[in-house]
């Protein structure tokens, strides 16, 4: 593939690497052996947690893997034909060295034209809800990827990959002390589910003051905070309707319509944003800045339209108004498939980001088209969106 040149640094907010076999294992200490096992089930390898087999990710191995951008198609025009899952995913290939290892991926951003990227893992977004019931062994085994990610991918690859280690909060002391460990280790941004905090008494929503210690540090590290789409737990209120006993989240499966139609509001990031504002973190820590990844935007209209509605009938809620909040603390990254030039007239060319999802399937096969949903916009804000508000969050300048 030879890139197009854009004449502007390109900085994507939404890669993903694969994790080896041993990425929760290896560095995990000898009182938590046998929490994480791969198990053969019917001849495919399977992923087990606490003794649970998981159909997250159907093959958490990445061997073989769907093509990037093999539902590039199917988000954008949707499913005229009534294609089977199967049918739209197309033929699988087997995982290339970029997908899990530096320095191969380096080689293939550069045919990508892709200057620096986040580099999001992917198996670990199915960790935190499946061990919500143990906050020391979540712990533990987040610090475990934490270390197997710093040592083979390291936090700061070459000054253009950029891992995001993982901080769980369901005990605020270890939190502060994962936020320390990967700080100390070359850390350049953080990764938290959006999602309630499991913890000993319950969950309960990380805005809220108990866990100010830590996002005092984040503020005095000046690191900005990922919140990429993961499993936030949400479906056991899908399956209380579905009429579901007990069931695990299996986004690769498809459902019924009534999965078809809630699964697209994009509930678990809205509740998130909505939690960090009418909680008043962001205005407690309004240095804090969130950026909402891999969670598109068609969740920031409602969202907005809802703080505007409950400033208006209850602005003794609200220490300031919680739509300008947003627009001071939040970034966010738009699908390819949605209206990202919509959405810039909404929020400001400053505060959007450019993301490919790559190399998922559902994201772009060829991160730079995304360039050609912004064509009506000025050349100073195109260069924003793809690289330049994300260099500046980060702490760079414009170079890359």
């Amino acid at each position: 593939m030879s890139p197009r040149t854009l004449g502007f640094p390109v900085f994507d907010a939404d890669n993903h690497l694969y994790e080896t076999t041993d990425a929760f294992t290896k560095f995990l200490p000898p009182e938590y052996a046998g929490l994480i096992q791969y198990v053969e089930i019917n001849g495919r390898t399977k992923i087990a947690v606490g003794g649970l087999i998981s159909n997250y990710i159907p093959n958490p191995t990445f061997e073989v893997v769907a093509a990037p951008g093999a539902q590039e198609e199917y988000f954008k025009s949707g499913n005229p034909e009534g294609k089977s899952r199967r049918e739209i995913m197309g033929k699988p290939m087997r995982s290339l060295p970029g997908f899990s290892a530096p320095e191969p991926r380096l080689k293939l951003m550069d045919e990508l034209g892709i200057d620096r990227a986040l580099m999001w893992p992917t198996l670990a977004s199915l960790l935190e809800e499946r061990l919500r019931g143990d906050p020391p062994a979540t712990h533990a085994v987040v610090h475990a990827l934490n270390q197997w990610m710093h040592e083979h991918w390291t936090f700061n690859y070459e000054n253009r990959i950029f891992p995001t280690p993982v901080i769980h909060l369901g005990i605020v002391e270890q939190a502060i002390e994962e936020l320390e460990w990967v700080l100390e280790h070359g850390a350049k941004i953080i990764l938290i589910r959006p999602a309630p905090v499991p913890g000993f008494m319950g969950p309960r929503s990380m805005a809220l003051p108990e866990f100010d210690p830590f996002w005092k540090l984040v503020v005095e590290a000046g690191i900005p905070v990922g919140m990429h789409a993961s499993d936030s737990g949400y479906q056991r209120y899908i399956n209380e309707w579905e009429g579901v006993t007990r069931g695990e989240m299996t986004p690769f499966k498809g459902g019924s319509g009534f999965m078809a139609i809630v699964g697209h509001q994009g509930r678990p990031i809205m509740d998130t944003m909505a939690s960090l504002i009418g909680h008043g973190l962001c205005t407690r820590f309004p240095e804090l800045r969130f950026a909402p990844v891999e969670n598109g935007s068609n969740w920031v209209r409602p969202l907005i339209r809802d703080m505007e509605h409950a400033y208006s009938s209850a602005p003794h809620s609200f220490e300031e108004d919680p739509v300008e909040v947003f627009k001071r603390n939040i970034y966010v990254h738009p699908f390819h498939e949605e209206d990202p030039v919509g959405l810039i007239e909404l929020l400001g060319a400053d505060r959007v980001l450019f993301g490919s999802d790559y190399p998922h399937p559902e994201g772009m096969a060829d991160p730079l088209s995304f360039v050609d949903e912004l064509h009506s916009l000025p050349t100073d804000d195109v260069a924003k969106i793809m690289g330049g508000n994300l260099n500046r969050l980060m702490g760079f300048d414009t170079a890359a």
